[in-house]
């Protein structure tokens, strides 16, 4: 089967895109959600009276939400120039005539920081989390017969407090959360009646909103009892008598399910919780790479006409959480995927895209076989939440942390955000896990979390957790970031792991511009400290290419070993930090973080095509695949090593079809040949299973001298629209003449862009500011891309692109009319971009092979501290056995529950980054094994030919010898790892006779 490369286009073709648009006629209905932001006027200063309606703001900006004030300082700055100052947003309107009488409710999804919110120059409340979601109740304060005022002031300083305690917020920290400021997300105007479905927006409204669920789920019937559960509250004067009626809408455009309760009378200002169930049938399970989503009506009726109709996109899905793994609609999966800044930014806007953008580059993992992300720090903003969904992507929802536990108000803010947030995302089926901190948390606090979980989604199948908890006795998942953790209770995965960073210029040594590998910056930046200091090695931060593409397979392979079926005790996988560079803190010669496997226009680097092939698959790898690192345009003089990752057990190099024999395997999936010699041509790589069996085949070829430029434009499914937001995102290539991309060209491309667009750019090395905005942008390994924007009249746009001895590229694109009316439009972009279902729907069979089974120990004996054997089999990493520190002491025997063959230990010995033990293994006083222990980031496994047995002693057989093998991890907190990691413990690098065990397991391999 031949091994092809991933077309990384929108490609639409494998979307569902049939009656997207399509949904039920409910005539008397009196809601109607209104898309709010066009119009908006922004003004970059403190202005006094601003909020007055009279207020002289013909001079401000005209700009569309979302829109950052300081949105062109994306990586154009570093995240610690980031602007923070007060700014103004003002919107004159106009409400329709049929908003007479009704109910006028304003959601914000977000604003950074604090804002004060006056319409028609009265205030109407503050909101200052600056993450959150929240709305008010602007009823009493809108004109219905003239025009109407609403004007934002808001303040993204990085020390903000809190007005009425003077609390700052902990996420509020420069190194995590890129400050674009202002209103950076979208604003919806929801016109009701007075007896009405509330918003799930609990600051300021204290209101719930719906929430829809499953239970009962049959993963093999197709089927489950789906209930809607809505809080009601009825503003008239007088009582009223509803039902409540829930309608089931498949993709199709088909209502599949009706369910109505019984009538309900309701008095004048009383609120209520109404519910109505119904089993359904023949449903499509929500699930990794299928975005399956149903609409749910629920319609509130009176004399049977509907007078108030909410519509909840929602998909269901089965999970569970036990014996260290993680199940998916009745299926185990590992974690494989990336820890992902929220603000999920683009250079010269921020994190402010349209939501088929958001779509483009969330997909993007799940293209290259990622099926999580965990948004770091705080809560993501709801586009992308709802992108997850459509794309088929689990998320880890955080609420809102820095780096540790807190207390007081700062606790409190953090209590209060998770609720927000779990009534705001709780009918987002790619919700999977909820993450109460960045770091442990004290026990008292997750059992505080768990309460909120409970109380408002006791029913969404989502465990509740944090960072680290590896002795919890409540969270309900942990795992550390950088090193590897086992369970046999619940899952435990990396919550980030390789910080590695990598410019995407940079192929290897042989390439231009010939950068060093390791090169750059020779300092460390703290997340903790916020301060620069030397390190002696700082070639981790900035790598090229190859040396990425081997890091990552090496790292991937310390979660892959220790997956589902090799032990009881196992890795639930791991989230590699970062999945495009991100305007974040940063440790290379950038002033941006480079640790993405794309960059920051989501053009690939090698290391996403290691990803793709690794991760193929719920836990093993299911489909074969082969790729070859790097490029094949060299001169005569190049020898070099050549790289592939290929899911064979061998494979076989090719130049020109003569082969050069087998690569030398290691990582289990890494392939290396050394000292190449290149030649004008063809390279292929071969993989083969162990009878020789052909699985997979990659090649890459000489590519000819750059002749011609070549765009192509990726734009919205229903068009490029004339709003004043939408983007189109244009790919430029350098090619050959036989339209091959030119690996190695860097030529700088002059832009003109003509008709209704707004110029954005791109990013590339070499200018300062990163060339952000700039029309002249080289491209980088061939390739390149750039963002415009339309305005809001819609018209013809020419892109033009030149460069001295290439021949010249023009790409004509048209926007379509973005109807708008005083400020309104029901056209809300997230609710008609396309479900992916590319990987189909969950497969049926186990997901992994059993590979080794795992023999009980049922006690043990020691030359020291008998007591504490437990220890050392006790399924908890922050615990151990050690002895006296005397050699004749450094020895422990364990029993077996029964005889058994075995031929793996598999071990983690305290200070496992840094100390090799010398010792013996003994299976029934027989010796199986003699030799010093290597160094990790966790576990590791010592091999021996297979021993039958009932007793098995470990013996330390000299001193112990310190040296750290991982001198570039060094944001390790010592608490983090319970000092047993003994990177930061006291002494932690002297010699001495101990021998120290945190985990130990024996294993038959099957």
């Amino acid at each position: 089967m031949k091994n092809k490369k991933i077309i990384l286009s929108f490609c639409f073709s494998i979307f569902l895109l049939a009656n997207l648009w399509a949904q039920p006629t409910f005539k008397s209905n009196e809601r109607v959600k209104y898309n709010f932001n066009s119009d908006w006027l922004l003004q970059i200063s403190d202005v006094k009276n601003a909020q007055s309606v009279n207020f002289n703001d013909k001079a401000w900006k005209m700009v569309t939400l979302p829109h950052a004030f300081n949105e062109d300082e994306a990586f154009r700055v570093s995240i610690y120039e980031h602007t923070d100052t007060i700014v103004w947003y003002r919107k004159h309107f106009r409400l329709p005539k049929a908003a007479v009488g009704k109910k006028i409710f304003i959601e914000f999804e977000g604003i950074r920081f604090g804002g004060e919110f006056y319409v028609n120059g009265k205030s109407v409340g503050i909101h200052e989390n600056g993450v959150m979601a929240f709305g008010f109740d602007i009823t009493d304060f809108v004109n219905f017969d003239k025009e109407n005022v609403i004007a934002v002031r808001i303040d993204n300083s990085w020390k903000y407090k809190e007005r009425a305690t003077g609390s700052g917020y902990q996420w509020n920290d420069m190194n995590f959360n890129a400050n674009y400021g202002g209103i950076p997300k979208n604003v919806y105007l929801h016109v009701t009646s007075k007896l009405y479905q509330t918003l799930p927006l609990y600051s300021n409204l204290k209101t719930t909103g719906t929430y829809i669920y499953a239970r009962e789920i049959d993963i093999t019937k197709k089927n489950a009892l789906i209930f809607a559960n809505t809080e009601v509250r009825n503003e008239f004067k007088v009582g009223k008598t509803f039902t409540l009626e829930m309608q089931l809408e498949d993709l199709d455009g088909k209502v599949i399910k009706t369910a109505e309760s019984k009538p309900v009378t309701i008095a004048a200002g009383e609120t209520k919780n109404i519910k109505v169930s119904d089993r359904v049938g023949n449903l499509h399970f929500w699930s990794w790479g299928y975005g399956y989503l149903y609409n749910v009506y629920t319609i509130l009726k009176i004399d049977g006409n509907p007078v108030d109709v909410v519509k909840t996109r929602t998909g269901f899905r089965k999970t569970r959480f036990a014996d260290g793994q993680i199940w998916l609609n009745d299926r185990v999966i590992q974690i494989k995927g990336y820890a992902e800044r929220t603000s999920n930014e683009w250079p010269a806007v921020g994190l402010s895209v349209p939501a088929w953008l958001s779509d483009f580059s969330n997909k993007m993992m799940v293209e290259g076989n990622a099926n999580t992300v965990r948004w770091m720090h705080v809560t993501p903003w709801k586009q992308d939440v709802e992108s997850c969904d459509r794309v088929g992507l689990m998320q880890l929802m955080p609420a809102g942390d820095a780096e540790k536990d807190v207390t007081g108000r700062r606790w409190e803010q953090r209590v209060e955000l998770m609720r927000d947030a779990i009534i705001y995302n709780r009918n987002n089926p790619s919700v999977i896990f909820y993450e109460c901190g960045n770091d442990n948390i004290s026990e008292e606090h997750m059992a505080e979390m768990k309460i909120i979980r409970d109380q408002y989604d006791p029913y969404g199948g989502r465990a509740i957790g944090s960072r680290e908890m590896l002795d919890s006795k409540i969270a309900e998942y942990g795992g550390e970031m950088l090193y590897i953790n086992k369970s046999a209770h619940i899952p435990m995965f990396a919550t980030e792991y390789c910080r590695d960073e990598a410019l995407r210029k940079y192929w290897d040594d042989y390439s231009y511009p010939f950068h060093k590998d390791g090169e750059g910056s020779k300092y460390y930046r703290s997340t903790i400290t916020n301060t620069a200091k030397p390190l002696a090695d700082a070639s981790a931060y900035n790598r090229n290419q190859d040396s990425f593409f081997k890091e990552l397979i090496t790292r991937w392979w310390d979660y892959y070993r220790v997956r589902p079926g090799t032990g009881t005790r196992v890795s639930s996988g791991g989230l590699k930090i970062h999945f495009h560079d991100s305007n974040t803190h940063f440790r290379g010669a950038e002033n941006y973080r480079r640790s993405g496997v794309v960059d920051a226009m989501r053009i690939p680097k090698d290391a996403f095509y290691a990803h793709q092939v690794m991760w193929n698959g719920w836990v093993d790898t299911e489909q074969e695949s082969t790729y070859i690192c790097g490029h094949w345009n060299y001169d005569s003089s190049v020898k070099k090593d050549i790289y592939v990752v290929s899911t064979g057990e061998k494979v076989e190099l090719f130049v020109n079809g003569k082969s050069l024999g087998l690569g030398e395997r290691s990582s289990h999936f890494l392939f290396t040949f050394p000292n190449i010699k290149w030649e004008k041509g063809v390279i292929e790589a071969v993989s083969y299973d162990n009878t020789g069996t052909v699985l997979s085949r990659a090649e890459k070829e000489t590519v000819g001298e750059p002749y011609s430029i070549k765009m192509r434009a990726i734009t919205a499914p229903d068009g490029f629209k004339a709003d004043g937001a939408d983007m189109a995102l244009i790919e430029i290539e350098v090619t050959d003449k036989e339209g091959r991309c030119c690996p190695l060209a860097n030529n700088k491309i002059h832009f003109e862009l003509q008709g209704e667009a707004e110029w954005l750019g791109g990013l590339a090395k070499g200018d300062e500011g990163n060339y952000v905005l700039s029309k002249d942008l080289p491209v980088e390994c061939g390739v390149n891309r750039v963002l415009i924007r339309s305005t809001g009249k819609a018209g013809k746009i020419r892109l033009t692109a030149t460069s001295d001895s290439l021949s010249t590229a023009t790409i004509n694109l048209q926007t379509v009319p973005f109807k708008t009316k005083t400020g309104f439009s029901t056209y809300i972009s997230g609710e008609h971009q396309p479900v992916n279902l590319m990987r189909g729907e969950t497969p049926k069979g186990e997901s992994f092979k059993v590979l080794r089974k795992a023999v009980k120990i049922v006690g043990a004996t020691a030359g020291a501290n008998e007591d504490k054997v437990y220890n050392a089999f006790d399924d908890n990493e922050l615990s151990e056995w050690r002895n006296d520190g005397r050699l004749s002491t450094g020895w422990i025997k364990f029993e077996l529950a029964h005889d058994a063959t075995i031929d793996q230990v598999e071990m983690k010995l305290t200070g496992w980054r840094m100390r090799s033990y010398p010792i013996q293994i003994l299976v029934d006083d027989r010796v199986v094994y003699e030799g010093e222990t290597s160094k990790s980031l966790g576990y590791i496994c010592i091999p021996f030919a297979a021993t039958k047995g009932r007793f098995v002693t470990v013996r330390l057989t000299d001193a112990n010898k310190e040296e750290d093998s991982f001198s570039g991890i060094v944001e390790v907190a010592a608490p983090a790892a319970g000092e047993l990691d003994l990177f930061k413990a006291k002494d932690g690098d002297k010699a001495n006779n101990e021998l120290r065990i945190v985990e130990i397991e024996f294993l038959e391999n099957l």
